[in-house]
């Protein structure tokens, strides 16, 4: 009954919301963040590092069309709802000085968007899956729609049409997928991974999927609605697309289509592969000609998502535990440096970097945690960024060398952005900028501390000791290779 709880408890918090008024909505909601959290703390010690499901819940919902609302947390689950749980208080706490008009509906969309998406990370019916998959979709297009900055409804339209786009051929994979299944039909997850279509129908299953997937994760050539939504979006909208919601692209991969259409990943697992590669270099090259804080770390997230992804098709235990710890430290990192933006943002006036210049002078405290933050984000030993690249660059190593030479320059490249992003805003002299706002720059204060220190905080602690998060993914990543029969895509 946890699981269900997870999902039915920001709803009814949504409710209190409502009830408590506009002045109070984003404190309950912190609240109500705060108990979800400590009932996945709660979880995760009692979950036992199996390739089972615990906590679940299964019951008729559709009986005609053999639809369950069939909920359940294995050691792949609990990874990301654990992180969806970590992050949504800090998102939440990160807007506390922010004074959002129509706090109530806000704040109740940010607590529907974290239901939906723990129904994603935890169903077990295919149709109870794609139905969380929409409803974690509205949410952030009502937010970017209307707390977004300009052009936000022309780039609202652009993000839905490509969500909506994979989400169709992802619906027509899983109604092609229901009528295969033996009469009376179902969307189990078990049922599904049995099937075993021919070559050809795994192959087109593939690419309905994928697709959906890759545009949400994202990966090149489905990327361009990114960079645009994420700066357009709310701060705490961009937190929720980048350090959350690309997540449900990833988990997606891993939790459906590698034990479902194994001879599609055989077939065409080495595009996937490449499509990837392409991305991390292309988005990389990108990010290292932005002038924009916050362009450069969409298209650093870019990057960082096609070395996951790669790591992911190389269908080795040591790539696959590595994209999923990366995954997690990625949400953690990216949400850090979305939140630095936008306290510089909000203090000057300006995301353009040729503007700023010398913070560290007036903020110690802040460029002290961004400096962590960001050797985080380039993979420095000791942080929580080396332990995933490590381990997805020994994986990519395991399928080819000169793939593993290609994904490595993820390494370089994000050193090059990142350390000028912080060179061209911390150090140096102190520039004007056309704002009357840096006169007084102050340090974080408050809440902005409370969150920057507790993301730095676990940029180090899980770079010292990953060893919890690697032992909850272990067996059940070891399931799913282990019942991929016949799949070797590089011989």
């Amino acid at each position: 009954m946890i699981n269900a709880f997870l999902i039915a408890w920001p709803l009814f918090s949504v409710l209190l919301i409502l009830a408590m008024g506009k002045d109070r909505a984003k404190w309950t909601a912190l609240m109500a963040a705060i108990v979800q959290f400590c009932v996945t703390i709660y979880a995760w010690t009692q979950f036992v590092p199996t390739a089972g499901v615990q906590f679940g819940t299964d019951m008729e919902w559709i009986p005609q069309l053999g639809i369950h609302f069939n909920v359940g947390i294995d050691g792949i689950s609990m990874l990301v709802v654990l992180l969806t749980n970590l992050l949504a208080p800090l998102i939440i706490l990160s807007s506390v000085r922010k004074n959002y008009e129509r706090p109530t509906l806000f704040y109740s969309l940010v607590l529907i968007m974290q239901a939906a998406l723990v129904g994603v990370f935890t169903a077990r019916d295919m149709f109870l899956y794609y139905i969380f998959w929409e409803l974690a979709l509205v949410p952030i297009y009502l937010i970017v729609l209307i707390y977004g900055a300009e052009n936000r409804v022309k780039i609202t339209f652009k993000f839905f049409i490509y969500t909506m786009f994979g989400s169709l051929l992802m619906l027509v994979g899983i109604l092609y997928l229901y009528y295969l299944t033996p009469a009376p039909h179902n969307f189990d997850i078990n049922t599904l991974s049995n099937l075993h279509p021919d070559a050809h129908a795994q192959g087109w299953i593939f690419w309905a999927f994928f697709i959906a997937f890759a545009i949400k994760m994202p990966v090149f050539p489905f990327h361009t609605w990114q960079p645009d939504t994420y700066t357009t979006a709310p701060a705490q909208g961009t937190m929720l697309l980048s350090g959350i919601m690309l997540k449900m692209g990833i988990y997606s991969v891993i939790r459906w289509i590698l034990p479902i259409v194994p001879m599609g990943v055989q077939d065409w697992g080495k595009v996937a592969l490449v499509l990837s590669l392409i991305g991390i270099v292309y988005g990389s090259w990108i990010a290292i000609t932005q002038k924009d804080f916050k362009r450069l770390l969409a298209y650093s997230s870019f990057a960082h998502v096609g070395l996951i992804s790669a790591a992911i098709f190389t269908l080795t235990l040591t790539g696959l535990q590595g994209s999923m710890i990366q995954m997690f430290s990625h949400g953690i990192n990216i949400v850090g440096l979305f939140f630095i933006a936008q306290i510089i943002y909000d203090r000057t006036g300006t995301f353009q970097l040729p503007n700023l210049g010398g913070l560290m002078k007036k903020a110690p405290v802040l460029a002290a945690c961004f400096l962590i933050i960001l050797l985080g984000s380039v993979g420095l030993p000791l942080t929580d960024g080396f332990v995933g690249e490590f381990m997805m660059l020994s994986g990519t190593y395991q399928a080819s060398p000169w793939i593993a030479a290609v994904a490595g320059l993820t390494i370089i490249f994000s050193a090059v952005y990142m350390f000028r992003l912080y060179q061209s805003s911390m150090l140096g002299e102190l520039k004007p900028v056309p704002s009357t706002r840096d006169e007084n720059f102050e340090d974080v204060k408050g809440s902005e501390t409370i969150v920057l220190v507790i993301i730095a905080f676990l940029v180090v602690i899980i770079g010292i000791y990953p060893k919890p998060l690697l032992d909850t993914t272990e067996p059940a990543i070891t399931a799913i290779l282990k019942n991929i029969p016949n799949v070797d895509i590089w011989q």
